[in-house]
């Protein structure tokens, strides 16, 4: 086995943003060098990296440069140059997860094609080249409302999505190429993140529910364990495990789930890196999300994915009437309370709905913790400098 500690091993991290900035957590705690490329020279993984370099991450020879300083890669988020991915796995650079993962989730519309082929449950959907095939087909009466829109790329933060209830809601939406899903009336959203080494270890998280902001589309809460039954736990639990064995990731893929009112569980999309609904991991799982991926992509051995605590994260995101210089009000008042770590990811600009933190709260009783996190949700506010 190679040696990644205190040694020249350089792991490479395409994305600076918060969630390279939480795994660069642990490859200090583990002595592993790391380089880390981003767009942004403000990037929050700046400060933690060993050497930062600004760059494209859709420009091929940028990405392909990068990595051949490198002797394993992987990312932080999806938008990256899948093209010059295949091209370092050739030179011999290993990528996790791969390029060919990678392809199959970056579009959302094979993503869900993609699904069907693996009969793998998912809510029944059309792909439309453009807004204007969209229409038409709504004009002919080939499609009715309501149904969810989602642009097949670039789509994240509830950006790139859409309930359409009726024709003037089309007028919001982008001309992309998009699909158009069924409405599905669930029960409760739910998400597994599975953890998959190259030596073919696979472990699952508990399974948490996901409470959304009526408005933004955000996850407000996430809540470990999930509040539904052990069979319906571990239905949820089997499907994340065979959607990462039909993708064949190496890492962390994190499955967002329907739970039906007929307690059918259908997949609605997957992430295949670090994800919100992990957050609450770095407090209350004795091996948190981001160490996890780091033991999955060297091939270590993967660590305990049970819970220790009951845990809830609740996202800081900037007031809908702020934008400007990030102040976080009433921070000291949320830190007095019990269980309660507030995370900055360390961007200096706050806008409408912009992910800036999010807090976690453990509790022996997640009755209890769910009370305290709407306490934080209550008391803490994201705004700008006046």
């Amino acid at each position: 086995m190679l040696n990644y500690f205190s040694s020249d091993f350089k792991l490479g991290i395409l994305g600076g943003g918060q969630l390279g900035k939480m795994m660069l957590y642990e490859t200090r705690k583990l002595d592993i060098q790391t380089h880390v490329i981003d767009p942004n020279p403000e990037a929050p993984c700046r400060i933690s990296c060993n050497y930062f370099e600004q760059g494209d991450l859709m420009d091929y020879e940028t990405v392909l440069n990068f990595g051949r300083k490198v002797d394993v890669l992987t990312f932080e988020i999806e938008g990256v140059n899948v093209d010059a991915l295949r091209k370092l796995k050739e030179e011999g650079i290993k990528t996790y997860p791969s390029a060919e993962t990678l392809e199959k989730i970056q579009n959302k519309g094979v993503q869900k094609k993609f699904y069907l082929d693996h009969q793998i449950p998912t809510a029944g959907f059309e792909i439309f080249g453009s807004k204007e095939e969209l229409i038409k087909a709504i004009e002919e009466g080939k499609r009715t409302f309501p149904f969810v829109w989602k642009s097949t790329t670039g789509g994240y933060d509830g950006k790139g999505v859409a309930v359409i209830k009726a024709k003037s809601d089309l007028e919001e939406i982008q001309d992309a190429e998009c699909i158009a899903e069924e409405m599905i009336p669930f029960k409760n959203e739910l998400a597994v993140i599975v953890a998959r080494n190259p030596s073919g270890e696979v472990k699952t998280y508990p399974v948490v529910e996901m409470e959304f902001h009526p408005t933004a589309n955000q996850v407000e809460y996430v809540i470990c364990p999930a509040r539904i039954d052990s069979e319906v736990a571990e239905k949820a639990r089997n499907l994340a495990k065979k959607v990462s064995e039909a993708f064949k990731h190496v890492g962390l893929l994190a499955v967002e789930m329907f739970q039906t009112k007929e307690d059918d569980i259908l997949v609605n999309e997957v992430a295949p890196r670090p994800h919100n609904s992990g957050h609450y991991s770095i407090e209350a799982s004795y091996t948190n999300q981001f160490e996890q991926h780091i033991r999955a992509i060297l091939d270590l051995p993967l660590g305990k994915t049970e819970s220790k605590l009951g845990g809830i994260m609740v996202n800081l995101v900037g007031d809908e009437n702020h934008e400007g210089e990030v102040v976080y009000e009433n921070i000291e008042k949320i830190m007095s309370m019990k269980g309660v770590t507030p995370h900055i990811y360390g961007k200096k600009i706050t806008r409408p709905f912009r992910k800036m933190g999010h807090v976690t709260i453990v509790n022996r009783e997640i009755s209890e913790a769910r009370k305290i996190a709407e306490e934080v949700k209550n008391s803490i506010k994201v705004i700008s400098k006046k």
